[in-house]
This record gives structure tokens, sequence and C-alpha cells, in this order.
């Protein structure tokens, strides 16, 4: 696998149910975290390491995502003409400019599986990067995916994020089995999708990151739609480590699931004490 990921996928087509009603009109994924949207960390998090063209899996409804990365020439030129040069720069930056967006329809929400294979035109024969952008990682050095990569190349094989999870949170992930290779790494025995506490292998529970080859999607369009009619990534996941070595990557940083309203606000918390002029303000409201 090459060092740089090239394509990263964003499957942005859920409706953002637990934000309603905000999401009747925005995209969850344009939900801000202080002053940036959820989507743009994750954007940044794939430019890190190393792609060139970003592919957002959506549905036909959600036009927002599209809008923020195109240029907004009233907003910038009313900017201009008032010297603000400052707001005018973070407007223009939201993207570098060796950088493209390509976007995919979803037409049916059949699960995350079929997200990724709606990519597949797209990403061709490369390996590539999958970003959830709900789960939004902070890290101290290179980000999540940067480090994925990274270890995806030095052993030409699939990487998937995971961490440790409550027992009880089982039956709300993709749980594996694995065996330990390195401090942070293991090598993937089988994947078992959101499995009972009691039948679950591990708490090692996958979470947004993924690097796969594009073998995925062959397997992909083999695997059998389950609950609901999903067609599940894990699934196909667990058909690929039987011809190929997939490890499971225990990721530097802090993972934020900010598919929640919980997860939103911890997210916020932790990004406002980054910040040298909030976190007073916060410390004040938590200790008044």
């Amino acid at each position: 696998m090459s060092r740089h990921l090239h394509k990263v996928v964003f499957p942005v087509a859920g409706l953002g149910t637990r934000f309603l009603p905000a999401t009747k009109v925005v995209a969850k994924e344009m939900l801000p975290v202080l002053d940036r949207p959820l989507i743009q960390y994750a954007v940044d998090e794939a430019v890190e390491a190393g792609a060139d063209t970003l592919v957002f899996v959506t549905n036909r409804y959600k036009h927002a995502i599209a809008d923020y990365f195109d240029n907004a020439y009233e907003l910038e030129q009313k900017l201009a003409e008032a010297g603000k040069t400052e707001l005018l720069e973070i407007v223009r930056n939201v993207l570098p400019a060796h950088v493209r967006c390509v976007f995919v329809t979803q037409p049916d929400a059949r699960g995350l599986g079929h997200a990724v294979l709606c990519a597949a035109p797209v990403i061709g024969d490369e390996p590539f990067g999958v970003i959830l952008p709900d789960d939004l990682i902070r890290t101290p050095h290179a980000g999540a995916l940067k480090q994925m990569a990274e270890l995806a190349a030095v052993r030409g094989c699939g990487v998937v994020a995971v961490e440790e999870v409550p027992r009880a949170d089982t039956w709300r992930y993709g749980i594996v089995d694995a065996e330990p290779i390195s401090e942070r790494a293991a090598r993937l025995r089988y994947v078992i999708e959101k499995p009972r506490p009691e039948d679950a292998p591990s708490n090692l529970a996958i979470v947004g990151r993924y690097v796969l080859p594009a073998r995925i999607f062959e397997l992909l369009r083999a695997t059998a739609p389950g609950s609901g009619g999903e067609i599940q990534l894990t699934d196909a996941i667990e058909a690929l480590l039987h011809e190929r070595e997939v490890l499971a990557y225990r990721f530097e940083g802090t993972r934020f699931d900010c598919g929640n309203k919980a997860g939103l606000v911890r997210a916020t918390l932790a990004l406002a004490l980054e910040d040298p002029e909030l976190a007073p303000l916060v410390r004040a409201a938590a200790c008044p």
C-alpha cells in the first residue's frame, strides 16, 4: 500500500435524527464544535494523511456540505470590501487548493457497507481511507488516519481503528477478536457486528476510521444484507481477513462520539479548554 492515502471516503448520508429539529435543515456533519463544523475536522485529518480526493457519499437532500466546500463569492467579496482579511483567509482555506471534492449519492439508506460501495467508481483499484465524521478524534501528534496509513504501508494490509468500550455497550459496535503483535496493533481473527455483551469476544470496538484495499468492494458486492436490509462493512472485513492480513489499531488520541448530544458537548468543552481565551470561561462556568 502507498504510504499516503490519496482518496478518503466520508459516509454522510445519515439523517441525524438524534439532533432533530436542528438537523431538519442542517446536516449533522455541519454541526459546529466551537467555530468549525464536524466535517472540517474530518477533512483536515484526511488531508494530513495525504488525501487529495475526498469522496462524500450523501443523499439527494443534503446540500450543505457541498455548499460549505464550494466558493462563497458574495461572502468573500463582502469580507474583502470590509478589509476583513483574516476572516477572508479562513473562508478561502477550508480546503487546500490541490484537494478536490467528489459527491456521490447513496439512493437508499442500506448501511455503512453500502455507503462505502457507492464510492467504488471514484476509488478504482487503489487503497483508500474511510472516516466517519461523527467520531471526532483529537491526537497529540499525527492524526488517527495518518497513524493507520503509515502502519498499512509498512505491513501492506488493511487497518481498522479500535478502542475499548464498556462491555455493556458491545451491542452498539462491531467487536473484534485479535492477536496482539505490538503495543497498539493486533491481527484480526474475526469480527462480530453488534454482539450481546455475553457473546462478545472482547470489548475492543471498531470505531470510525478504516484503511482498506479496493478488494473490499468485491466483497461488499457479495455480502448478503442483514437486519433491516443493510450491508454491513464489518461483514466484508470479516471476509477480507480470510484472504489477507487486517490489523486492529489502537490509535493514539481521544475519540468523541459526536453522533449524540453528550459527545458533541464533551468535544466542544474539550476543545474550548485547549483555547487560551475560552478555557478560563469554561472553568469559571464549571465552578461558579
